[in-house]
């Protein structure tokens, strides 16, 4: 197997500078934080990482806890991604959000981290008891439909998304067993 270019690791204040740049850089172009615990709704990663009251406050009796990991490049210590692994799932996430969100800074895109990063979690997943995990993607985000078909993803179904999923019409479910 070839030498890991990232790792995981649980987010520290060290990386604070570049979380928020990267909370700018997704904002600046439009894209959703999947996998960044909320990070679009914070000014300061102080606020950011008060996860759980946070996003307890927000979901209410909708709340999943989760770990959020900093997808870091080994040569050079920078943040290249984000993924979250949800610890069980609510009715909206089985169908929606699945076990895992994930999303690529955009100037790292198109480099095969994504699938790195899931891959790199699976194993975290397994320890922590997980036989299989959920993955969705809208039908139209051919990025993501390959990111998680190369981890293994068996597809369930396909279900219409409701509004508030930004461009989601179709909601695909993918497995993989861990």
């Amino acid at each position: 197997m070839e030498k890991e270019r990232l790792k995981l690791i649980k987010p520290t204040a060290a990386y604070k500078e570049q979380v928020m740049a990267y909370r700018d850089a997704m904002l600046k172009n439009g894209d959703s934080l999947d996998g960044c615990a909320g990070l679009e709704d914070v000014d300061s990663f102080s606020q950011w990482m008060d996860f759980e009251r946070r996003l307890r406050a927000r979901y209410k009796d909708g709340y999943v806890p989760s770990d959020v990991f900093l997808a870091i490049r080994q040569e050079d210590d920078v943040l290249v991604g984000m993924i979250d692994l949800r610890h069980h799932l609510s009715p909206f996430l089985r169908q929606f959000g699945g076990h895992i969100g994930y999303s690529v800074h955009p100037a790292e895109r198109r480099k095969g981290y994504a699938a790195e990063m899931l891959r790199l979690l699976l194993p975290i997943c397994r320890e922590l008891g997980k036989e299989r995990v959920l993955l969705t993607c809208g039908q139209e985000n051919e990025a993501s439909r390959r990111t998680i078909l190369r981890n293994g993803g068996v597809l369930e179904d396909e279900i219409a998304a409701p509004a508030g999923l930004g461009s989601r019409k179709i909601t695909q479910r993918y497995w993989i067993a861990v």
